[in-house]
């Protein structure tokens, strides 16, 4: 009886072919990956200086004055912690701009990010 040797197996050049095409289509995707994680940090900070703006605005509606800090919103329960800046991973970082002829400290915040959005606009001007 003969023994039949049948291929069995992947020969060392197409094992390196499959690599280099993987290889290449991650490049490809790369790209897009990073832009996509940016593009969701966008809408997170912008979804959150929405809602913090609201925030403001409420309390002013109902005081009449504007609130001190951002720790007095979440002391007076119209929001239930100060969110974190996407881009600085900090609820320390925001920056507070303080109304002009108003009583209190906090009319407007800004991201403290350093950074320039994918709009070309520095995130600590949205």
């Amino acid at each position: 009886m003969k023994r039949v040797m049948g291929k069995k197996g992947y020969t060392l050049i197409e094992l390196m072919i499959v690599l280099t095409i993987i290889g290449i289509l991650v490049s490809i995707a790369q790209p897009n990956l990073h832009k996509a994680v940016i593009r969701a940090k966008e809408t997170s900070l912008r979804r959150t200086l929405f809602v913090l703006r609201d925030v403001i605005d409420q309390y002013y509606a109902d005081h009449g004055k504007y609130p001190d800090s951002l720790e007095m919103l979440v002391e007076k329960h119209y929001i239930r912690g100060i969110p974190k800046d996407p881009f600085t991973g900090s609820n320390t970082t925001w920056v507070i701009v303080p109304p002009e002829g108003e009583e209190g400290q906090v009319y407007d915040v800004h991201s403290g990010s350093d950074l320039v959005g994918l709009n070309g606009v520095p995130y600590n001007e949205w």
